[in-house]
């Protein structure tokens, strides 16, 4: 407990002392600042001129040029122009004769219009008056940047004496115009995949909502017409877009709204293009301040901008940036750390490396002065790790562009003629054409390896690597590299990520998302809002029988008709055939049904064969009794037609031994109500129904009925006969093999010609259900109609409104309902008498019963 308690200790003195710290360097940042507008912080473009000098001049000569401060916002560009310069006059092949020298264009490498009369392309030293010439000399190169309207400015008035410059800012169409600028060329690359590479990084990592800011120029209105394009055929949604204006007063009248605008905005990555020395750094810096946390995608010149003292482990708040270069220049670095205040002792300005290398851990009182440092103090010993030692784009095209007009020189010094050019404007004028012959196509390969050109037609869009910045404690900072676009390569390849740097960078391979709606998964679709962007959406489920198995998709695909989906409706599955089988619990329960009703009736109707003599068997007309109960026999094993897999010859038989059965049944209940009223009926035997009684006219309805049946199902089988049929629709996953019945219009008149024998038998028995006899059926048989009808009344809806397999199994069990229907009502009080109540199976019991 004690070392644990210690340890908290010393964690909270150190966490003490980085406040202090803090406390600390913000005061001696705004003494430095004191007094400064918003506009004073911007960086100042910073232009140099390029020129040769004999050797015994150099020291001299750097001497004079440096012995001033520099600003702070430009001391970078001076070292890498120092390393550059001093790389090349070491070189023993490159400008053998001559040494490369440099000045600074403008007050203090500030080429801004306040200063445009401070600019001189004549003298190294002298001011340059307009309009007259001071001093003759050999042609000059003007090395300008890092904005194009910086560098177009200036190209406005040295074009007018055909002087050459070359910029190091970011490549821009504007300048490539030999009409408008014939003499400015351009080392960066061509950014024209720059969207394509970001819209690539957000597809990637699957962010479809995201935030656009960008300065309100020509080069980022064009931008954003050409990410808002990609965008669009990528998927990919903006959530705002910013434009800052480049007026500073504008843009400090429009702040808070730009401040709320990406504050309310649930986008958490933030697309950021444009220069530094803007007012979009004014505004990004202000955004710090006030704590705005976003993943900012930007261009290599914002990594150094986005840097914070503040270590973080979450993996979503940071900067993606985009270079052309990122490569660590081993003599780079050397030269950094032997520098010596002796060799330049103010021109690396050690008042601002001061506050920017000890982080004005140093006193107040030295912030202004730094009279401690001897003269032959090497920079080594200071804590460089704010100090990016692999090149940035713009820091790299100074490499290059320093490069490019020694070889400039270098190549005209070796056409050089043997003749003097005599030393005026016209000879001036000549060697600066000469220079900008060998400057407008000028190819080589810088000493890192890369291939340099300058011909602004042939230029190519080159590879980007991907940078993110991790921010540890005390202010160590470093840049991973965690990617690569190839715009030549196929486009599903032109992205390549290094998911283990991410992984070890951020702690996890995938970066939390920044989208406007949650993902559809598989089974889900998208359905937009109104008024919202298209990646604004809800998510619905995909309707009956369709499936959607990728994430966001718009529309669900329906599954082919032998197809269902599953559960989750991610895909297709082939349906099972099925039919109403004789192993199915359902077919198998029906089968024993009829099977035991059969066999009850064939029962039934040995009980009426072996007592067929007594009187309730003679009184009920033994003969119809024995054609209904074979009939019914007959009717209970039709349903076997409908149960098994269907083919052509079952699927007619099913309709036609139903009908066909069902006909004679009901004939002979019609012949035997009829028999009883006829019966009944006659009570003078010389009369006309005696003889239609004695003549068996009733026999003959049976006949006659039937007959009629059949002629209605040849019409039936003649017309449109029944056929097998499947159904891919009522059972979920099976596709049902089923007898369809072809004409439906025959089928309800077959079943409607039934329901009229049996209307009509149980007219006839309602009619003799009174009369007395003992052995009289009229009531049983007016109940057995009564029964019937019903099942089949009841049977049309429920049919209708079954499907596939159920529907089969209904017309089954009306078949079997309707047949037990008549066996009950009919023969079972009969079979009771005769088996259970013998006597009461006679007639004299009965004469006596009616005499006493």
């Amino acid at each position: 407990m004690k070392k644990v308690h210690s340890l908290i200790i010393f964690l909270l003195l150190l966490k003490l002392s980085l406040v202090l710290c803090s406390f600390h360097e913000a005061s001696c940042f705004w003494r430095i600042n004191h007094n400064k507008t918003l506009e004073d912080n911007v960086k100042r473009s910073c232009g140099f001129i390029l020129f040769t000098l004999p050797v015994h001049l150099v020291e001299d000569y750097f001497r004079v040029l440096l012995n001033f401060a520099l600003p702070v916002n430009i001391y970078q560009y001076v070292l890498v122009m120092l390393f550059a310069i001093e790389e090349i006059n070491k070189h023993p092949n490159l400008l053998p004769n001559s040494t490369l020298g440099f000045a600074f264009l403008g007050d203090q490498c500030d080429i801004t219009v306040a200063n445009f009369n401070n600019l001189n392309m004549f003298s190294k030293y002298g001011k340059m008056l307009p309009n007259y010439i001071c001093e003759y000399s050999d042609c000059d190169v003007a090395l300008t940047g890092p904005t194009w309207t910086a560098s177009a400015q200036v190209g406005t008035l040295l074009q007018l004496f055909t002087f050459p410059q070359v910029t190091y800012g970011p490549f821009h169409d504007s300048l490539s115009g030999h009409d408008m600028f014939p003499h400015i060329y351009q080392v960066a690359s061509k950014d024209t995949s720059l969207v394509l590479a970001m819209v690539s990084l957000m597809i990637h990592f699957s962010w479809n909502w995201v935030g656009l800011v960008i300065l309100g120029d020509d080069q980022g209105v064009q931008f954003l017409l050409d990410v808002r394009g990609e965008m669009k055929i990528n998927g990919v949604c903006l959530a705002f877009v910013n434009v800052i204006p480049v007026n500073m007063q504008l843009y400090i009248q429009r702040a808070e709204t730009y401040y709320h605008q990406i504050m309310t905005s649930s986008a958490n990555v933030v697309i950021l293009y444009g220069n530094l020395n803007s007012t979009l750094e004014v505004s990004f810096r202000r955004w710090q301040t006030l704590g705005i946390r976003r993943l900012w995608v930007t261009t290599s010149q914002w990594d150094a901008i986005s840097r914070t003292r503040d270590f973080s482990t979450d993996s979503f708040h940071g900067t993606f940036t985009f270079s052309h270069h990122y490569q660590e220049i081993p003599t780079f670095k050397h030269f950094i750390q032997k520098i010596s205040v002796s060799a330049y002792p103010e021109g690396v300005s050690l008042l601002r490396l001061g506050w920017i290398y000890f982080n004005c851990s140093v006193s107040v009182s030295d912030c202004k002065t730094l009279n401690h440092c001897s003269s032959n103090t090497s920079l080594e010993w200071l804590p460089w790790h704010n100090f990016d030692m692999a090149m940035n784009d713009e820091h790299y095209n100074i490499y290059n562009a320093v490069y490019a007009v020694a070889h400039a020189f270098h190549n005209m010094q070796l056409q050089q003629l043997d003749i003097n050019v005599m030393e005026s404007w016209k000879g001036m004028t000549l060697k600066c054409l000469q220079v900008n012959t060998f400057l407008k196509n000028l190819k080589f390969v810088n000493p890192v390896g890369d291939p340099v050109n300058i011909n602004q037609t042939e230029k190519v869009d080159a590879m980007y690597d991907i940078l993110t910045v991790l921010n540890f404690l005390q202010g160590y900072v470093l840049k991973v590299k965690i990617g690569q676009f190839y715009p030549y390569f196929s486009h599903d390849q032109q992205l390549f990520v290094y998911e283990d740097m991410i992984e070890w960078a951020t702690g996890s391979r995938q970066l939390s998302n920044s989208v406007c709606s949650i993902p559809c998964y598989p089974g889900f679709k998208k359905s937009h809002q109104e008024g919202k962007a298209d990646c604004c959406f809800d998510c619905s489920r995909c309707p009956e029988n369709e499936i959607s198995n990728t994430t966001d998709m718009e529309l669900c695909v329906k599954c082919p008709e032998d197809w269902y989906a599953n559960a989750e409706q991610t895909y297709c599955l082939p349906k099972a055939v099925t039919f109403l089988a004789y192993e199915d619990p359902l077919g198998m329960a029906l089968v024993c049904m009829a099977l035991c009703f059969s066999a009850l009736t064939a029962l039934v109707l040995g009980v009426f064969v072996k007592h067929k003599d007594t009187p309730i068997v003679k009184a009920n007309n033994c003969t119809l009794s024995y054609i209904l109960l074979i009939s019914l026999t007959f009717c209970f094993l039709c349903p076997l037609l409908f149960i098994g897999n269907p083919n052509t010859t079952t699927c007619i038989l099913q309709q036609i031994t139903f009908g066909t059965l069902f006909s004679v049944a009901l004939s002979t209940v019609l012949a035997k109500t009829i028999t009883v009223l006829l019966a009944f009926r006659i009570t003078v035997p010389e009369r006309r129904m005696r003889g239609l009684l004695v003549s068996r006219v009733p026999k003959y309805i049976i006949p006659i009925c039937t007959l009629v049946q059949i002629i209605l199902c040849g019409i039936w089988l003649k017309t449109s006969p029944p056929f097998v049929d499947t159904d891919v629709h009522s059972e979920h996953g099976h596709i049902t093999i089923t007898c369809s019945k072809g004409s439906v219009t025959a089928f309800y008149c077959v079943l409607g010609y039934l329901g009229s024998l049996a209307l009509a038998s149980f007219l006839v028995a309602f009619l003799a259900r009174n009369l007395p006899d003992r052995f009289n059926e009229a009531k049983f048989l007016t109940f057995s109609m009564l029964v019937f009808c019903s099942v089949w009344v009841t049977f049309l809806p429920v049919y209708h409104s079954t499907k596939g397999k159920v529907m089969v199994a209904v017309e089954v069990f009306s078949i079997l309902s309707s047949s037990a229907g008549l066996l009950g009502c009919i023969f079972i009080p009969k079979c009771y008498i005769i088996l259970l109540r013998p006597d009461r199976n006679s007639i004299q019991k009965f004469k006596d019963k009616t005499f006493n």
